[in-house]
C-alpha cells in the first residue's frame, strides 16, 4: 500500500501535463526517449608492454611498427636516448621509455635486434618535433577505450609527467603515455 503523503509530495514535485510551465521547460535539455541512449564510440589506443606494465598510445600518434634495426648509438645525449636509426633514408631518434620512466636503473645498451628479446618492436611515433622511435618489449595491438571512462593519472611527480591518465578495458589495466612528455 503506498504512503498518500508521499505520493502528495512526488505529485507536486513533478509537472503534470495540463500544467502551464512557461518557457522554463524550453530550456531544459531533452531527455532521451526509453531505450534510446547515445552511445560513446570509444577511441583506439596502441596497447604495448614495458617490463610488467601494460601502455598505451592514441593510434592517431602511431607512424608504425618495426622490428628492432641497427641502432647507432650517439655520444653526449641524455641516458633515455638510445641512439638514431635509420628507417628508410631518415635517421630518428630511438627513446628507452623505461630508462624515461625510470623502471629500469640503469640504461640498457642497444645497438640492433641481438641485444632484445624477439617480439621487441620499435614504434614510430608522430611528433611536431619530428617522428621518433620508443623501445617497446611487445606489442600487445590495438585497444578501444572510452575516453569517459578514462582515468586522470595519479600524483606521480615529475618524473613520471609523461603518463597521462589511466584506462581500464576486458580487465585490464592501461597506462596512457602523453607523446610529447614521453619524447621530451
Amino acid at each position: 500500500m503506498a504512503n498518500p503523503r508521499f505520493e502528495a509530495q512526488l505529485a507536486r514535485f513533478f509537472y503534470r501535463p495540463d500544467e502551464d510551465v512557461g518557457a522554463w521547460l524550453e530550456l531544459a535539455p531533452e531527455i532521451a526517449e526509453a531505450g534510446e541512449v547515445a552511445e560513446e564510440l570509444p577511441e583506439e589506443f596502441l596497447a604495448f608492454e614495458l617490463g610488467a606494465e601494460v601502455y598505451a598510445v592514441p593510434i592517431g600518434a602511431v607512424r608504425e611498427i618495426l622490428k628492432v634495426p641497427a641502432i647507432t648509438g650517439v655520444p653526449r645525449v641524455a641516458e633515455h636516448v638510445l641512439g638514431v636509426m635509420n628507417v628508410r633514408g631518415e635517421m630518428l631518434p630511438v627513446y628507452d621509455l623505461k630508462q624515461r620512466l625510470r623502471l629500469v636503473d640503469a640504461p640498457q645498451r642497444v645497438t640492433g635486434p641481438t641485444d632484445l628479446p624477439r617480439e621487441s618492436r620499435v614504434v614510430l611515433l608522430k611528433d611536431p618535433e619530428g617522428d621518433a622511435g620508443i623501445l617497446v618489449d611487445r606489442v600487445q595491438g590495438v585497444v578501444r577505450l572510452p575516453l569517459s571512462k578514462l582515468e586522470p593519472a595519479p600524483n606521480l611527480g615529475a618524473d613520471r609527467r609523461a603518463v597521462a591518465g589511466l584506462g581500464r578495458a576486458g580487465g585490464n589495466l592501461y597506462i596512457l603515455l602523453d607523446v610529447e612528455a614521453a619524447l621530451a
